[in-house]
Order: C-alpha cells, then structure tokens, then sequence
C-alpha cells in the first residue's frame, strides 16, 4: 500500500501516541496517585517507572511491532512464534509491570521446551477453561502494530488481532475487542476518520453496537472500576476520545477516568495517533518517551513506519540508514538567532558534537549516532516537519510546536542548534516563530530578521501565509 505524507505521519502515530498514553497514564494507575490538575510524565504507579518511561503496554505492542516491520503476515506461524519468543524475551528481563493474566501465560510457557506459540496458546486456553476468566485488557493494549501490518486487507488484520490475542488471551471477546480497535486504527490511519464501528462487520455487532452507543454517552469514569476487562477499557478509551477534540485532550481525559490509566490511555493513544499523527504529540512529550527495549520516540518511528511499508524502507534507505545521502553537501556553517543568540540556525551539516548542548532537527536524520555525540537523547528533538504544499496535517500546530521544543531547552538553560537540511525554509520558518515567542512581535515581522542573517534561505510561500495568519503569545 502506497501511504501519503499524512498517513505515514498517522501510522507512525500509532506507536507514539500509545507511548504518550501509556506515559501518561502510569503515574495515576489505580489511583497509587490522585491526578490533580493535568496528568504529567511523572513516573512511579505499580512498578516504580521512570518518568515519560512507558510501561508493559507499549512494551508488548513493540514486540508485535518488531515482528511487523519485516514485513511479516502476522497470521502466519513463523510470525506468531516470533511474536510469542518476544513476549518471552520481554518477560525474561524482568518488566517492572505486568499484567495477572499475562504473567500466568508467560511463566508457565518459559517452563516449556516446546513452540513458543504453540505452548502460549495452549497454557491461555488451559486458564480460560479453568477460570473462564482470559479477557483482560492485555491483548487489546498491544494490538495497534496488528493493525499498521495489514492496512489494506481488513480480514487479514482481523484474523491476526484474534491469533496474536489469542496467545495469551484465549477469550474470543478479547480477540473481538483487538479486530474492532485493528480496523478503526488502520480507517483512521487511511482516512483521518475516528469511526470504531467500521469493524462490526468482522464481530458480533448485535452486542457491540449498543455498548458503543452507551460509551458515547457516559464519562471514562464510568468503566473506571472494571476497565482491568477488554469490554470496559475499550469502552473507556472510547468514550475518552468521542468527548473531546484532538490528541492531547483524548488521551487526558483517558486518564482522567481512573483505574487502569495507563492501559486505558495507551489503548486511546493508538487510535488517537492514528486519526491525528504523531505530528500531533507534543515536543515536550516526545523528547522524554523512553522504554524498553532502550528504545525512544525515533524507534517508534522506523518500527511503525516499517509495518505499515511491509518492512520497505523509504527513499535514500530511512529509516534504516546510518547516513542520508543527499545530506552529504549540506552546509556546515552556524548563524546566530537574531533574537536570541543562545539559538544557532544551520543546515544538517552543522549537527556535529560540541556544536550546541540541545538539536531540534526539521528534516529525517539517519541512526549514526556519531553527530549527535555530547547531547542527551531526550535533548535531541525531531519534528515531523515537510517541506512540500499540503504535505503536514496541521502545519501551523506543527511549527508552533516546533519553537516551542526551542522555546523549552533555552528554557532549561541549553544552546540550541535548529536545522533542516538546507536551512532555506523549514529552519527560518521556525526560527521565526520562535522570533514572535521570545520578542512578542508578529512572526512575519520576526521572520523579516531572520532573513537578514539567512540571506540564502526562501521559506516556502505556503510557510509565509501561515506565518501571517498566526498569532503567537509572547
């Protein structure tokens, strides 16, 4: 499937908003803190997790995810043993928080010489037939890469959510819960559209459609007391997202329910990446999003670009490459911002160490960590910034965020390189808006002063007018 700008901005949206989410969340999980205020990337909960740390949501969701970005058809054997080796891996090293159910499954499966797969499938159904009780929140809170793998062909994707449950979640309402969520995920990704009917066709919609009409209608809050079942943490995180508009508000609010917050929140978090992108996620979330397994936001990004690409890189080989060879003659001079010198505008080749202590970078960078030696990953910040017409979902919130990420390290106290490849039109641009933060002018008058010490650069016309139309607090 040939995916657009915007729709690889909302595929890989899947991965970071549930990171944010599950961030967000675990702070408050079962109340071990009252959320006074906005929820914050604190850290703590149930497992002693390090602040902006995901948790076993997203951890388990990258163990999918690493299995989809070769390019794998999830519902074949060779896939789910590879998935159901990853879970056991995770497992082996020991996650700070993990589910009842899962931890049951996994333990007993490590004690077993046989198939990974096979033995995880055969150990869950063994404790559905004992307990009746395997539709936890588990499966669900993992499912998004199911979905990123199988965009184009919903009864593929169907019948892989309901295997990957399956291996530790032998209740088909689990299973049933991962295809609805799947199909609104992979809609939302293609379309921009938040519709999670769109996968009753693929369950049984007599029960589903009028649980999806009461969630609609009730606070997250309400399934707070019993959002640890499949049932009741779908219905929260949609009810989260049908309240509210936009990213950031959704994902709030599916805190604010309470129970399992972090769960709850990550399970919006998919389906709100996908409908807003990654874009969409803020700076000062992105930069501290970490988790096993020594992952950031950057791996997020190649995973589920992968997955949705069939395990195809892009042009010039990202997200894999070390280097981007076209970025090979960029400029490697430094200029000093006009309005504040603690900010230097550049093009890529200027990102070298001891350069500056903070790099917010607009274009795609490679993984040769060489150039960014001396800046502390969560100091290294990149914006999901293009430089074409109509090629950003929401241009004007991404520039703003952009500056702000600026705004925040000179904040802190860091020199700050901001670059794009060439430094012509996303870094001047930016630089601007940056400009009418710090100075209280308009941005179009702070980019006029950015041009006088940038006489090469030509920020794209459609990057002026909305600098002309925005209007920025100092």
């Amino acid at each position: 499937m040939h995916l657009t700008t915007h729709q690889i901005d909302r595929a890989v949206g899947v991965l970071v908003g549930q990171a944010a989410g599950d961030a967000l969340g675990v702070p408050y999980e079962f109340g071990v803190r009252a959320l006074t205020g906005e929820p914050q990337l604190l850290g703590g909960g149930l497992g002693g997790i390090a602040p902006g740390q995901w948790s076993d949501d997203t951890e388990m969701a990258v163990c999918i995810a690493e299995v989809a970005a070769t390019g794998a058809d999830l519902r074949t054997d060779d896939a789910q043993q590879r998935i159901a080796q990853h879970f056991l891996r995770w497992y082996s090293d020991g996650p700070p928080d993990i589910g009842a159910q899962t931890r049951a499954v996994l333990a007993e499966a490590l004690q077993n010489s046989g198939p990974a797969a096979m033995t995880m499938r055969s150990v869950s159904a063994d404790l559905h037939a004992r307990t009746g009780r395997t539709a936890g929140n588990g499966s669900l809170m993992r499912t998004g890469p199911v979905a990123l793998a199988h965009l184009d062909d919903a009864d593929a994707m169907v019948e892989a959510a309901q295997l990957t449950s399956a291996l530790t979640h032998a209740d088909p309402v689990a299973g049933d819960a991962c295809a609805l969520w799947c199909c609104a995920i992979a809609h939302a990704v293609r379309t921009g559209e938040l519709d999670v009917r769109v996968g009753l066709p693929h369950v049984d919609a007599v029960s589903w459609a009028p649980l999806l009409d009461e969630a609609e209608t009730v606070a997250p809050e309400h399934y707070a007391a019993s959002n640890g079942w499949v049932v009741a943490a779908l219905l929260g995180a949609w009810s989260a997202i049908s309240r509210t508009a936009g990213l950031v508000p959704g994902l709030h609010a599916a805190v604010a329910g309470g129970g399992d917050t972090d769960t709850v929140a990550a399970i919006a978090g998919q389906l709100l990446g996908a409908a807003h992108g990654a874009s969409a996620v803020p700076a000062t979330y992105r930069r501290r999003l970490h988790g096993w397994p020594g992952m950031r936001v950057r791996d997020l990004h190649r995973l589920a670009f992968l997955a949705a690409h069939g395990g195809r890189t892009g042009p010039e080989g990202w997200p894999g490459t070390a280097s981007i060879p076209s970025y090979r003659w960029a400029e490697s001079t430094v200029t000093q911002h006009p309005d504040d010198h603690g900010v230097l505008l550049g093009a890529v080749g200027a990102v070298r160490p001891g350069v500056a202590d903070a790099i917010v970078s607009l274009c795609r960078m490679g993984t040769d960590p060489a150039p960014l030696a001396g800046v502390a990953p969560e100091d290294h910040v990149e914006s999901w910034l293009i430089d074409k017409d109509g090629a950003n979902l929401d241009l004007a919130g991404q520039l703003v965020d952009a500056a702000s990420a600026v705004r925040e390290l000179r904040a802190q106290g860091k020199t700050v390189l901001l670059h794009c490849v060439h430094a012509h039109s996303r870094t001047p641009t930016v630089a601007a808006v940056y400009g009418a933060m710090v100075t209280g002018t308009s941005p179009k008058a702070a980019l006029d002063r950015v041009l006088a010490v940038l006489p090469a650069s030509f920020p794209r016309p459609s990057f002026v007018e909305v600098l002309e139309r925005l209007v920025i607090a100092p």
